[in-house]
């Protein structure tokens, strides 16, 4: 698996998230205080997104797909093809991570400055 270095160092760079390999050595899973937010493995880029915006989202770029071994309705596929703007996925990190820890424990949200 050849994660991209700038990704992964955009995602490390969010307070308080780790990388551990439970899936095996081909996929990446990235957690904010035990909640993931992206995963990394042979399809592609795994983000958590509204489900208004995932259908705009697959609709809009050949390179977003439904999740792959995930909730269909709350996750997209990425591509890492080179077909989008790296800009672009990196909003769509910031949005899963985002949309994770707005559903934490006020306790957990509050230690982590964000909301």
């Amino acid at each position: 698996m050849d994660i991209p270095t700038d990704l992964e160092t955009h995602i490390l760079a969010k307070k308080a998230s780790c990388k551990s390999f439970p899936f095996g050595i081909d996929v990446a899973v990235y957690k904010v205080k035990g909640k993931m937010f992206a995963l990394i493995g042979v399809k592609g880029l795994n983000v958590k997104c509204d489900p208004d915006e995932a259908m705009i989202w697959r609709s809009m770029y050949d390179a977003v797909t439904p999740a792959y071994h995930m909730n269909k309705e709350h996750w997209n596929t990425i591509m890492l093809n080179d077909s989008l703007p790296k800009d672009l996925i990196y909003q769509w990190v910031d949005t899963s991570y985002s949309l994770v820890v707005k559903n934490m424990r006020k306790v957990d949200r509050e230690e982590l400055n964000e909301f």
